[in-house]
């Protein structure tokens, strides 16, 4: 425990950083689990004050229709409904499995433009980025102590980059990944992290590395909740060449793509040899997932659209997939064009989230060295 050994979490807190007290009535963080999404909006409803949210997305290629609908309108709802939202762009991650790229302060700034385009608030979210909070980074030592090296190796974001490797060296900085990102959701003390399924084996060392800190170093009185996911709500699409979609598989749709590019992406979309369109995700995943990205615009059901179109074929899906989607990503596409002009504004975003970020991670790692009591020269 820090000096004064009755000091109680949120006083300490309080007395390092106002902004990181515990809201009045929340002191322990609320519980929401991953298989009860129901009980989880409702607990945000209820109180969404209760609710810090870590989250974002790696600086490594634009952003697509798979980040928006998957993550990027949920963060916006959330911020709506009040929820405290912190962004991170892990810029530091980009160099665990690739060299750092020239057009990485590009990559940055086309993130901030999207985060901005589909509608996060800077002025109520933090965004920021690895390389300018030194003291988030800091946290890995103390957290790597907590974990032992088959922990890390058992990961499956490791387990597949090590098997990816084709028998050359994994990194040290790979094989720490999942700790990286255990300090992200750990430095703003976040209670509540959105992500897909396989994403799940993280939070969960998140909560370990939590847990272990509180059973070694603030026995009695937990410093670090542990987070809890939020899984989204919205059905994962495929790429369009039916593949899990991804920034690097050159099968996505980015954000940023215009009309004519949507066009030609859809058209060479993957189908089957069916004339009459159906949903069936099992049996007719590529048809399905054409039907799941209309419906998401057009936000009714996918079976509904499929029965519409019946026996007039794939040519006609995507033609209504394309008309639908440029409507759908058209007012996005506008604000974009017009952010992206203005970089000086993007970086200014930046700086303000960056300097954010710091006073929160500053003042938790200034408590992390009370508790180990490594902080005794004053």
């Amino acid at each position: 425990m820090p000096p004064g050994g009755a000091t109680r979490e949120s006083e300490l807190m309080t007395a390092i950083d106002p902004t990181l007290a515990i809201p009045s009535g929340s002191a322990k963080p609320k519980e929401v689990f991953a298989d009860a999404p129901t009980d989880v909006d409702e607990a945000v409803r209820q109180d969404p004050s209760a609710f810090r949210i870590l989250t974002g997305d790696r600086p490594t290629g634009p952003l697509h229709i798979g980040h928006l609908f998957g993550t990027l309108e949920n963060r916006v709802r959330l911020q709506q409904l009040g929820v405290e939202l912190l962004l991170v762009i892990p810029d530091y991650q980009t160099i665990t499995d690739r060299d750092s790229p020239a057009s990485l302060p590009e990559d940055v700034e086309g993130l901030v433009a999207d985060y901005l385009a589909v509608g996060i608030d800077p002025a109520c979210a933090v965004i920021f980025t690895h390389s300018h909070v030194p003291e988030l980074n800091q946290l890995m030592l103390p957290f790597l102590s907590l974990v032992t090296v088959a922990e890390l190796a058992r990961n499956p974001t490791v387990k597949e980059e090590i098997a990816a490797s084709k028998g050359t060296a994994t990194s040290g900085l790979m094989l720490t990944y999942p700790v990286h990102q255990a300090a992200d959701i750990l430095f703003c003390r976040a209670n509540l992290v959105p992500v897909g399924k396989d994403q799940l084996p993280h939070i969960e060392l998140a909560r370990t590395i939590a847990r272990r800190f509180n059973d070694h170093y603030s026995p009695g009185q937990p410093f670090f909740p542990q987070p809890q996911p939020l899984l989204s709500a919205a059905p994962l699409l495929l790429g369009l060449d039916g593949r899990k979609m991804g920034k690097s598989r050159g099968n996505s749709i980015p954000i940023a793509a215009d009309p004519d590019q949507t066009a030609q992406l859809i058209r060479a979309a993957k189908t089957d040899r069916h004339r009459h369109i159906s949903y069936d995700p099992q049996h007719r995943p590529e048809i399905s997932n054409l039907l799941d990205i209309a419906a998401l615009c057009q936000q009714r059901p996918a079976a509904d659209i499929a029965e519409e179109i019946g026996d007039h074929g794939a040519a006609t899906l995507k033609t209504i997939v394309t008309d639908t989607l440029n409507q759908r990503m058209a007012p996005i596409r506008a604000r974009r064009a017009e952010l992206i002009k203005d970089r000086s504004h993007l970086r200014t975003v930046l700086h303000h989230g960056n300097e954010r970020a710091r006073t929160i991670a500053s003042a938790t790692l200034t408590a992390v060295h009370q508790h180990m009591h490594t902080q005794y020269l004053g």
